[in-house]
């Protein structure tokens, strides 16, 4: 536990820096830099780090599709889908020439873990160019969820959610989860709204159904990067935080709420009314 403590207390001192700083190019960086760590991650995970002409492509696709968004601008979605055609067609060309030496089981759940990681990583920074408050809510829903879900589980669970994915989570602890998002993501408009003068932040409706959203897809991306750890049964995707795992046991639930909350801020409407 105290080693726990420690890491994230650490992990904060970083974090925070970042986020002041993330109408700079430091923002983009971190998130290159976590998405490349993820890629790496995956490479071990689905057991083709040592394969290099699978695992270097793979770590160059996840450090580069974050940094997209900051230098292209505006070209995003020509730029990333040109770097995803060159990352299939290396991977294609690896497959064909290891003459059966590679599993093609692997490789593609290797390129699905990355693709999955990379994109999620260069949402959060197309949500930072949305908005100035709006990418926060990236962290602070999945995390206020995850929080609470343990607690709530912890205090009153009673009935198993998925047991064969996840041994200890409670549908008690979900649903806990989802209420104190919810009030969390309502709590926050109204903090942006009071003090930083932020009127964009301001529905309250809104803000609680955004926020109960993004607690059931957090969940359910924390139960797929369970799930992908017990298929290739490992423990942990990396030891860079101790006694947290990797970027992917840390983002795990970060990385599904990314892209969910960049499409609703694309839908003028439901954007208009929660931003």
């Amino acid at each position: 536990m105290l080693k726990r403590t420690i890491t994230a207390v650490c992990a904060m001192i970083i974090f925070i820096p970042v986020c002041y700083f993330s109408g700079t190019v430091i923002f983009p960086v971190a998130m290159a830099i976590a998405s490349l760590i993820a890629a790496y991650e995956m490479t071990g995970c689905t057991g083709v780090r040592k394969k290099l002409s699978v695992s270097i492509p793979s770590c160059i696709f996840g450090a580069l599709l974050p940094l997209i968004p900051w230098f292209t601008e505006g070209d995003t979605i020509k730029y990333s889908f040109s770097c995803f055609i060159i990352y299939l067609i290396v991977l294609f060309t690896t497959l064909v020439f290891s003459k059966g030496k590679l599993d093609y089981t692997l490789v593609a759940s290797c390129f699905m873990g990355v693709l999955y990681a990379s994109m999620s990583f260069m949402c959060i920074v197309l949500l930072r160019e949305a908005g100035a408050y709006l990418y926060l809510l990236v962290f602070v829903g999945p995390w206020v969820s995850d929080i609470f879900a343990y607690l709530c589980g912890r205090l009153f669970g009673k009935h198993k959610l998925i047991p064969e994915v996840s041994p200890k989570k409670t549908v008690e602890g979900s649903v806990g989860g989802i209420i104190f998002t919810a009030i969390a993501f309502v709590v926050y408009g109204i903090i942006i709204k009071t003090y930083f003068n932020a009127s964009a932040v301001a529905n309250p409706i809104a803000m609680a159904l955004a926020g109960a959203v993004t607690s059931v897809i957090a969940q359910i991306g924390d139960l797929t990067a369970s799930a992908i750890k017990r298929r290739f049964d490992i423990k942990d995707y990396g030891r860079i935080f101790p006694g947290h795992g990797g970027v992917m046991d840390r983002f795990d639930s970060v990385l599904l709420t990314a892209p969910v909350l960049y499409i609703i801020s694309t839908i003028p409407y439901v954007a208009e009314k929660m931003l």
